[in-house]
């Protein structure tokens, strides 16, 4: 086994937890979580990733890694009002919307009968309020933050893939070397799943569950087959669907949120320099898979560190990890002249995080922006008709 798979797997794994995983906390946090509650989320997301990852590399013989939905993560942090039971219940169904879209080829047809541009105006909204935290935390915290700011940028320069983990790796010897937080005990117990039955309220499901499957589907798997696809591999797409699917519905009963096909760090695992032979490169994804069983191990360990720094420090890192996937999303929006507006609609309502009769801002801002994108379409088809 060469050496560069290694490297490559754990560089992406550990990509992909630092630079993230201080959003999935947040998320835990708005939903009221216990700390046994988030610790078991993080332990059953990590192996539910080994789990997806290392069958799908397998069963296709493609380098295949799976994430955490990121922009997933955002939403449910953005939610105000719903209980983790509540929380649960969403992550269940929007997993098993997942697994039908592999399943049932029709739900994937109406899925994509949603314009980019306005699902992309969806997520630009769901990340906006986050990036917008940056510089209160900057102002409330300078010489913590500020730094943490600099090492971003000046990574980023170099290889922006390592940009957040350099932050995060920075910002937390900051704390502790300023005496901003203090290291707790380094213990390290044996982490367990938690069991959280479901509550399935319709405003929750309507609210979170389906924009959850929503960004999930339109902001990662596509985007994660692409990758692939881009690759000279062809993507296992029924396999992964109903794959990240299943395993996002069980996990959710643990407290996870879904898990979705990788995008930046499948690019890490899929180039020529992992290893030579494109035939053998798909063991990487077991190696992907045992480093995120070692991480889901030592979650007890790395949340207690990350508890243990000021609350500015994990808004700064959440800000500055999705600055990128807003870039993305308001790119996407308002690629497309015809759904500009129509999309410039859905990120306000979004990004106001204004509920309305128990329902999620997302929600109401996909209504908006697909109600004014008919009006425009009928508008169109008005003005073609023969006087």
């Amino acid at each position: 086994m060469p050496a560069s798979l290694i490297s490559a797997a754990l560089v992406a794994a550990l990509v992909g937890y630092g630079s993230t995983i201080a959003l999935v906390l947040a998320a835990a946090a708005a939903l009221g979580a216990t700390p046994g509650q988030t610790a078991s989320w993080v332990l059953a997301i990590c192996l539910g990733k080994a789990a997806g990852s290392a069958f799908l590399s397998w069963r296709a013989k493609v380098p295949v890694v799976l994430a955490w939905s990121t922009p997933g993560a955002a939403l449910i942090a953005a939610t105000e009002g719903i209980s983790m039971a509540e929380g649960v219940g969403a992550f269940v169904l929007a997993g098993a919307l997942v697994a039908l879209t592999g399943a049932v080829k029709p739900l994937g047809r109406v899925v994509a009968l949603i314009p980019d541009g306005i699902a992309a105006g969806m997520l630009a909204g769901v990340l906006l309020p986050f990036c917008l935290k940056l510089p209160a935390a900057a102002s409330a915290l300078p010489a913590l933050i500020l730094p943490v700011i600099a090492a971003f940028a000046l990574v980023r320069l170099k290889n922006p893939a390592l940009a957040v983990l350099a932050a995060l790796a920075l910002g937390l010897a900051a704390a502790f070397a300023a005496g901003l937080a203090h290291l707790p005990p380094l213990a390290l117990p044996l982490p367990h799943l938690e069991f959280i039955p479901p509550a399935f309220n319709p405003g929750v499901i309507i609210g979170l569950a389906l924009p959850l499957y929503l960004v999930t589907m339109a902001s990662q798997n596509l985007p994660g087959f692409a990758t692939i696809r881009a690759a000279g591999y062809e993507p296992p797409v029924q396999a992964g669907l109903l794959t990240t699917g299943g395993i996002s519905a069980l996990i959710g009963l643990f407290g996870a949120h879904t898990i979705s096909m990788a995008a930046i760090t499948a690019a890490i695992c899929l180039g020529d320099d992992v290893h030579p032979d494109r035939k053998r490169r798909w063991v990487v994804g077991l190696v992907y898979a045992g480093v995120w069983v070692a991480l889901g191990l030592a979650s007890p360990l790395i949340l207690s560190l990350l508890a243990a720094v000021p609350p500015e420090l994990i808004t700064a890192i959440v800000a500055l990890a999705l600055l990128g996937p807003f870039m993305g999303a308001a790119a996407g929006a308002f690629t497309a002249p015809a759904t500009r507006f129509p999309a410039a609609i859905t990120l306000a309502v979004t990004a106001s995080g204004t509920p309305a009769l128990g329902i999620g801002a997302a929600f109401w801002g996909l209504i908006a922006g697909l109600t004014f994108h008919l009006l425009d379409r009928w508008k169109d088809r008005g003005l073609s008709a023969p006087s």
